[in-house]
């Protein structure tokens, strides 16, 4: 259990309004609904307290509590629409629980549906990892790569992180693809300021490049599925 006066709860947003693929939340992947790959590995962990779904959608509430995750309150329509973000999401579901249960986390663990592909232990490891070092605001998943990246500015395109020499996969520097959908801890007084990650970090690091992929269409569906028979993730990539 967490040290008595850290109060750590997970929270998987969860809201009703999918359009690439209506119901994807409570879709079946696998044999099971797509929220309970997140709901499960946020019970595995045990620094973790409270497993919360916030959510828009009675439906999606329902099938959370039946995987064994609270839903204190239906999410408010204005913080639910397409281009709500998760950062208000996350921020309404520490500020509720202040509100109306006198209950004040300490941490928040941060867990999606959309990425099903996450080892076990990462998400008690994000969550340790804090308790460790109270310098640390946030501690999440990244993934290693190789490749180039680049951003247009005003028109013009730039490359990310010049200083990188072109060089062969086996000595060229790594570049870190944050995935915090996969999990991420931070410190709950940064999400009551409305923030996802703080400024000083851990990252737990891995080169298994499933936990790049998201669920949003009926592609990744077929995909997922494809994956999971064939590389389970105790299968491990190398």
């Amino acid at each position: 259990m967490p040290e008595a006066d850290q109060k750590v709860i997970a929270v998987i947003p969860a809201r009703g309004g999918s359009k690439g693929v209506p119901g994807k939340n409570v879709r079946l992947l696998a044999g099971k609904p797509l929220i309970a790959y997140a709901i499960e590995a946020a019970k595995s962990a045990p620094l973790i307290d409270r497993v919360i779904v916030t959510t828009d959608n009675e439906e999606i509430a329902r099938v959370a509590r039946e995987w064994g995750a609270e839903t204190p309150f239906l999410r408010p329509s204005d913080i639910s629409d397409d281009m709500a973000t998760t950062e208000a999401a996350l921020q309404h579901a520490v500020l509720w629980l202040d509100k109306y249960e006198d209950y004040h986390a300490d941490i928040l663990v941060f867990l999606t549906c959309t990425a099903v592909f996450r080892q076990s232990a990462w998400a008690n490891e994000v969550v340790e990892r804090l308790l460790a070092d109270e310098s640390l605001d946030s501690v999440f998943v990244v993934y290693a790569t190789h490749k180039n990246f680049w951003r247009q500015v005003e028109g013009t395109w730039t490359r990310l992180a010049p200083d990188i020499a072109y060089a062969s996969r086996q000595v060229r520097e790594l570049l870190y693809r944050e995935e915090t959908p996969t999990a991420c801890a931070t410190r709950a007084d940064l999400i009551r300021q409305g923030r996802r990650v703080g400024p000083h970090v851990d990252l737990i690091v891995t080169h298994d490049e499933r936990i790049t992929f998201d669920i949003h269409t009926e592609f990744d569906f077929w995909l997922a599925e494809k994956v999971m028979a064939e590389w389970p993730m105790e299968r491990q990539i190398e």
